[in-house]
């Protein structure tokens, strides 16, 4: 069975009756849909929990087909009365979901029952986007006092808001997704899906001068022998380079912290964080004219409807079109 250092402390009990199902569903997630090591945690710790609590309060139910929708509503109804949120409760529920469909449709169950409880509601919070000029003094500012690896640092700053891409997918780039020929980089996104990415003038002027240093610390710590890591974004003590396996690529809450100490240091508030820059991306592009579709593509979402969520944030300059061109409007 797969654990992590998140594990709560109800999981710490003999495993339940479900946990088998629960293992073989968080196999097909890893084999066949390529969901991310966070992806799996958060999978793995809400239908434990789930599978925990059907064992503690419901013993007489040791089949999964024997589960009711108002049992799942019940189990929420707990997490609330414990202090979890709305938004983690929603979490919870999506996830509960998610396994119920993939056992339903290996025929487990003869239904999702829990598709029959309903989302919490959440409030609406809009994320925080800092301007176009405060994006620009941080990217640009990118130096010895804010950075351990200026070149570098300049580099992350530059892909995540100028190609807006998620941390993760930065972290998984390899030196050959970098296609120089026609100015674009290719992402791996959620479920190992891939997409081409613009590569701006700025971000590909960053990567070259981070390409130079990055070249000049391998072969000055190790000569030739490091030289061929994979990763393109590498730790500052190039760890794990070098030996077997070892690519000493950054990761994610590395660059969360970079972004940070950069972001706080020139002006913006604490709670930035590498997605603060994507939201960023997607939103200066919507209030420059660009399309949602293009945007949309260019995210990399699935759906418009996620796409959307940016358009919330210009509802201003929707207004100010609106009472310009209509002809009901004036």
């Amino acid at each position: 069975m797969i654990r992590s250092e998140n594990d709560t402390a109800e999981q710490s009990h003999p495993a339940p009756p479900l946990a088998g199902l629960v293992d073989e569903y968080l196999r097909v997630l890893v084999n066949e849909r390529g969901s991310s090591a966070h992806t799996m945690r958060a999978y793995q710790r809400e239908l434990m929990n789930f599978a925990v609590h059907m064992a503690q309060r419901y013993p007489a139910i040791n089949s999964v087909d024997k589960i009711e929708h108002l049992q799942i509503r019940v189990y929420l109804g707990v997490q609330l009365e414990r202090g979890l949120s709305k938004a983690s409760t929603a979490r919870a529920l999506a996830a509960i979901r998610s396994w119920f469909k993939w056992l339903a449709r290996t025929g487990r169950v003869e239904q999702n029952v829990a598709s029959l409880v309903a989302t919490p509601k959440l409030p609406k919070h809009l994320p925080r986007v800092p301007s176009i000029e405060q994006m620009n003094r941080v990217v640009d500012s990118v130096e010895d006092d804010a950075a351990s690896w200026p070149a570098r640092d300049k580099a992350i700053l530059e892909l995540l808001y100028g190609c807006g891409i998620r941390n993760a997918e930065l972290t998984g780039l390899n030196l050959r997704d970098i296609h120089w020929g026609n100015e674009a980089i290719l992402v791996r996104g959620k479920g190992k899906k891939q997409r081409l990415v613009p590569l701006g003038d700025a971000a590909a002027r960053a990567l070259r001068a981070y390409l130079t240093e990055r070249s000049a610390r391998l072969v000055g710590k190790f000569g030739s022998k490091g030289s061929d890591t994979p990763a393109l974004f590498l730790s500052l003590q190039l760890r794990g380079v070098g030996k077997p396996g070892g690519e000493g690529r950054l990761t994610t809450r590395s660059v969360g912290r970079i972004v940070k100490r950069v972001a706080i240091l020139r002006g913006l508030s604490a709670d930035v964080h590498p997605h603060t820059l994507r939201h960023a991306f997607g939103t200066h592009l919507l209030e420059e004219g660009a399309d949602l579709r293009a945007i949309q593509e260019l995210l990399g979402h699935e759906r418009l409807s996620t796409t959307q969520r940016y358009t919330q944030l210009t509802t201003s300059q929707l207004e100010a079109v609106y009472d310009k061109t209509h002809p009901r409007a004036r």
